[in-house]
């Protein structure tokens, strides 16, 4: 007969509830305090949805009534250089932790509101109204929260999409030698978010202090937690990634403060994450001021059951209870709160003169409707006193190097002059250098800021985006594969990309994702895209891309010092290749959207990157047209070369954009849209494009080679370019 041995996790869970001797035994000051902020937030609430009712939220109102007690009891505790950042429905924590950090963790509540904390109200209150003088300039709305200064990181519209970011908080707190914390506040519905799960892995390999905390409000909009998961305790997430969790009633404040007491003290002691369920219920629907059971999807009386249990109640009869307040206190609480609210709301609305009865926004609170792209992207003045030179036309020293050497010096070089350089991606730290020696030699030289990844993708480009917001660090990013990106999507595109923008325009973000495009190398499908044409449409995005190992080390360093995202594109066709470099050299810059001619011509511009460059090279000498080759470098929409491109355009009057990908993704696309629009006058015929075919790469070679471009298809190109010559179509 076999064995049976039950096994126990390595670490404990534990549900905490209080007793009578914990109320007696709190702080009064701590109960005080706790009932101001549960006061303040609910009477916020509050006026939020009375000014969605009247049409004036533009937008979600997701509501936190009936949460409250989560956010204040696990924030009341927390220092100003602690973090929090949430989710959607966030504006309990995110008032929570800036209600803290100007009042110094105490309130009066005979006194509640000062003008600090009326400051407070009607800035987020502005926020949700998308009014200019609202923490993300109105550009954030209910959804996107944020007040650095006070800790709070940023609320988050994607479900689960800020659990990474908030781990790359606390990897950044815990490699500065602090005993700060990250907390990151999610819902029952994010608990089965692939980016959550990979996070929760990371953090514990890498032991982060940084709390998991779910709020369990049961449902996800109306799809109750018993319908999706077969274990609704869902603190039990903990023990398969091997650190501790506690689940506490999340409408008992006080619960959740100690609970959260025991957490920190694990979290600060350096043992690694923890994860705090707190099991809540939010009064209303996803969205607005009806409940629940209005729409069909919760009963009545589950809904009065749950209200019995009122965390303002309970916070206020315990302390009634123990002669700490008495009613007419707990009163006084309750209009102070929804005074300072209304006085808010008052300052950013007034009387509707086309609707008598009505209020409507003071039209002067609006933001400028130009400052709608302001800060997309930084202006790169962080690179005008950079040393800047071409080293191909250099007279300095030059010596031999492979391309892929030339990757792994810049960063070495990189990293000695910059500490705050730290590399993640899959394998980098093994190998030798990953699996094309591109950070050959580091990981031995920094072995701890050389930093080898789970294959996780959604969860360490995260942990690079949060460590690029949290500017004391300067992430560089490793895809082993372009595709890979998809993987990733949400935290490249929604986080990284737009997050400088959506939280105002101020904050930077300096992150460098490095990348190679592996076609002919045989991997097929899902290995071989080139990603230029996804992330020129995607805002917020630089892109870089260099033909030459001497190129590439004045691209990379450009890249490293921009306060902007950075995509840094490499080709498996140009590691092995040699190539000039200044001998000793690996500190200058390429001049910021600075395209380089490689020959000139006057009959045909040709326009190209990557490996490219050298294939268009050749084919302009076997058919020999007269043509001039323009290697990008720079293929942003901001950092583009118009310049230098417009110069040759108005000298040739033909156009042909050579890349080597697939159509459906491509770059030439945006660029041909472009430069049609921009110089139709002095084109002598439509642009032509040479690309791969709409298909991805396939495994066989002959299909591989048929997906996508080379010299054979280049000289096409330029033929049908030379057929139109003088305008003939």
């Amino acid at each position: 007969m076999s064995i049976h041995t039950p096994l126990h996790p390595s670490e404990p869970w534990i549900e905490l509830a209080t007793t009578p001797e914990d109320w007696a035994a709190a702080d009064p000051q701590l109960l005080e305090t706790m009932l101001g902020q549960l006061h303040l937030i609910r009477a916020f609430e509050e006026v939020v949805l009375e000014l969605a009712g009247e049409g004036l939220v533009h937008g979600p109102a997701h509501s936190s009534v009936g949460q409250e007690g989560g956010a204040v009891g696990s924030i009341i505790g927390l220092g100003t250089h602690d973090a929090i950042n949430g989710s959607h429905r966030g504006h309990h924590q995110f008032l929570a932790k800036v209600i803290n950090h100007v009042s110094g963790q105490k309130l009066d509540v005979t006194n509640l509101v000062t003008p600090a904390l009326q400051e407070v109200l009607q800035r987020t209150l502005a926020e949700i109204l998308g009014l200019a003088q609202g923490y993300c300039r109105g550009r954030g709305g209910s959804m996107h929260l944020q007040n650095f200064e006070a800790g709070a990181l940023g609320t988050n519209a994607i479900v689960g999409g800020g659990v990474p970011l908030g781990a790359g908080n606390a990897w950044a707190q815990k490699k500065s030698g602090t005993d700060n914390i990250t907390v990151s506040y999610f819902g029952d519905g994010a608990v089965n978010i692939g980016s959550v799960l990979e996070t929760m892995n990371l953090a514990a390999a890498w032991k982060l202090p940084f709390c998991f905390f779910i709020e369990n409000n049961l449902y996800a909009v109306s799809t109750h937690v018993s319908e999706v998961t077969a274990e609704p305790r869902l603190s039990a997430r903990a023990l398969g990634f091997g650190f501790p969790s506690w689940k506490v009633d999340g409408m008992d404040p006080l619960a959740v403060h100690l609970a959260m007491k025991e957490a920190e003290e694990y979290m600060r002691s350096g043992k690694g994450p923890a994860l705090i369920e707190a099991d809540v219920y939010r009064y209303f629907h996803q969205n607005g001021a009806f409940p629940g059971s209005a729409f069909g999807y919760r009963s009545k009386e589950e809904e009065a059951s749950w209200r019995a249990r009122d965390p303002l109640l309970r916070v206020a009869n315990e302390m009634i209870a123990l002669g700490l307040i008495d009613q007419a206190g707990v009163d006084s609480v309750r209009e102070q709160a929804l005074a300072a609210n209304r006085k808010a709301a008052a300052e950013l609305t007034e009387a509707n003169p086309d609707a008598a009865g009505k209020r409507r926004i003071r039209p002067s609170l609006w933001p400028d409707t130009s400052f709608v792209n302001v800060g997309v992207r930084g202006d790169a003045s962080e690179l005008k006193s950079a040393r800047t030179l071409e080293p191909l036309t250099s007279s300095a020293p030059k010596v031999q190097m492979k391309f892929v050497d030339a990757v792994a010096g810049v960063l070495d070089r990189a990293m000695e002059n910059d500490p705050r350089i730290v590399v993640l991606g899959e394998d980098i730290h093994r190998l030798n250098g990953g699996t094309n020696g591109a950070t050959k030699g580091l990981s031995k030289k920094y072995p701890d800021r050389i930093l080898g990844t789970p294959i996780s993708e959604n969860a360490f480009a995260g942990v690079g985006g949060g460590l690029a917001l949290d500017g004391r660090y300067r992430p560089v990013v490793e895809f082993m594969y372009p595709d890979f990106m998809w993987v990733a999507a949400d935290q490249v595109f929604n986080q990284i990309g737009k997050a400088r923008h959506m939280f105002g325009g101020d904050n930077p973000v300096p992150l460098v994702l490095r990348t190679k495009v592996a076609m002919g190398s045989g991997y097929g499908s899902q290995h071989l895209m080139d990603p230029a044409g996804i992330f020129v449409t995607s805002p917020g995005w630089r892109i870089v891309a260099a033909s030459t190992p001497a190129e590439y080390i004045g691209l990379m360093n450009a890249a490293l010092a921009l306060q902007d995202p950075v995509l840094v594109l490499e080709h498996v066709d140009l590691y092995q290749d040699m190539g000039d470099v200044l001998e000793g050299d690996f500190d200058y810059h390429i001049e910021f959207g600075k395209a380089n001619v490689r020959c000139t011509g006057n009959d045909v511009t040709v326009l190209t990157y990557l490996s490219m460059v050298k294939h268009s090279l050749t084919a302009v000498e076997q058919t020999g047209i007269d043509a001039e080759v323009i290697d990008l470098r720079w293929l942003d929409r901001a950092s583009f070369d118009w310049s230098t491109v417009e110069a040759s355009i108005k000298k040739t009057n033909n156009v042909l954009i050579v890349e080597q990908g697939a159509q459906g993704t491509s770059y030439g696309g945006w660029l041909a849209d472009e430069i049609q629009r921009r110089y139709f006058d002095w084109l002598d015929q439509p642009v032509q494009r040479v690309t791969g075919g709409e298909a991805s790469p396939s495994i066989s070679k002959v299909l591989e080679r048929a997906a996508i471009a080379g010299v054979e298809e280049i000289v096409a190109g330029l033929d049908r370019v030379k057929a139109g010559f003088g305008g003939a179509q």
